[in-house]
């Protein structure tokens, strides 16, 4: 069993609120606009961090981290991307993915909105986790955390705040 906290569009932000949502998950995925690689560095050593850069990254982060990414947990593969779309509107290039790929979870970033949908097209859940930084039209920010126990994924939750910086 393996319990993952999924985060997006953070742009360099990062708080105690996302510390407490996140304690305890054995893995955080970031799906782009880390904001710098300071931010990742600091999350790669508190957590087993899976990223992709997004199109706000600067150099620095993209050599640290990779524009798309493939990989299992338990029995559960993933695909990542920043620009993904949604289910029925996807980018291209990750629509093509998904098709050679056949992933299980397809997450992307990008939108600050947040989705979790059932693809029945493509067999698989869409995970967008909004954004949660504080930069962007975004109201609420946004993250989740899930448990991938073999190959079901289970216990969604979803953490809200508001955007602006200090209110509790």
């Amino acid at each position: 069993m393996f319990r993952i906290g999924l985060v997006s569009d953070t742009h360099g932000y990062w708080d105690e609120k996302l510390d407490a949502f996140f304690d305890g998950v054995d893995e955080l995925w970031h799906a782009g606009d880390i904001g710098n690689v300071e931010l990742l560095d600091n999350l790669s050593k508190r957590w087993t961090l899976r990223a992709v850069y997004g199109n706000i990254d600067g150099g620095a982060t993209r050599l640290a981290a990779k524009p798309y990414l493939f990989f299992e947990v338990d029995k559960v593969s993933v695909l990542m991307a920043h620009i993904g779309g949604y289910p029925g509107k996807y980018d291209k290039i990750f629509l093509s993915q998904i098709e050679e790929l056949r992933p299980k979870i397809a997450v992307a970033g990008h939108s600050h909105i947040l989705r979790v949908i059932f693809d029945k097209k493509h067999n698989l859940l869409f995970m967008n986790p909004g954004a949660a930084g504080i930069s962007g039209f975004h109201v609420v920010r946004t993250a989740l955390r899930f448990v991938i126990d073999g190959d079901n994924i289970t216990d969604v939750e979803v953490a809200e705040w508001e955007r602006k910086v200090g209110v509790k």
